[in-house]
């Protein structure tokens, strides 16, 4: 079984965003596997700022990310399989990595529940994001809870 590289990624960009003096935000798919605040989630998605300040008890494992974070005040517990996570970027200048999520490709650690098929999930493979056009902006959440509105959703650039 060949390891992955995805999670080495995601705490090396982790660590080059917070080291830089940037803010590392996750964009995650979101599924059953996933554990977030619902009321949150947007066309199946999520971006979750990772921060030290926003997050705590954060800890990147090799099958997942989990920490606790407020919402509207609230401490939530947050769960993502790394399989779920679409990119990892500093959200002042959008550099980082973007991933292919691969859902439904491992039970959550916590819940083992599904039995070996025999199949090797695919390697992650790399990927640009295209720029999307400018959301509306959603007064419905407070200053914590989403990426801030800079007239349209971050791109990645590739780091050479």
């Amino acid at each position: 079984m060949e390891i992955s590289t995805k999670p080495y990624m995601l705490r090396a960009i982790y660590e080059w965003c917070t080291d830089s003096g940037y803010t590392p935000y996750l964009a995650v798919k979101v599924d059953s596997a996933t554990q977030v605040p619902m009321e949150y989630v947007k066309k199946g998605e999520i971006v979750l700022n990772i921060s030290f300040g926003a997050t705590s008890g954060l800890k990147m494992d090799n099958d997942a990310i989990h920490f606790h974070a407020r919402f509207n005040g609230v401490s939530r517990e947050i769960y993502v399989p790394v399989n779920n996570v679409m990119a990892i970027y500093a959200n002042e200048n959008g550099q980082g990595m973007a991933f292919e999520p691969l859902l439904g490709a491992a039970a959550p650690a916590a819940a083992p529940t599904a039995a070996p098929t025999g199949e090797e999930p695919a390697a992650p493979t790399l990927s640009s994001v295209p720029t999307a056009a400018p959301r509306a902006d959603d007064d419905s959440s407070g200053p914590d809870d989403e990426p801030p509105k800079k007239g349209g959703r971050p791109t990645l650039t590739r780091i050479k």
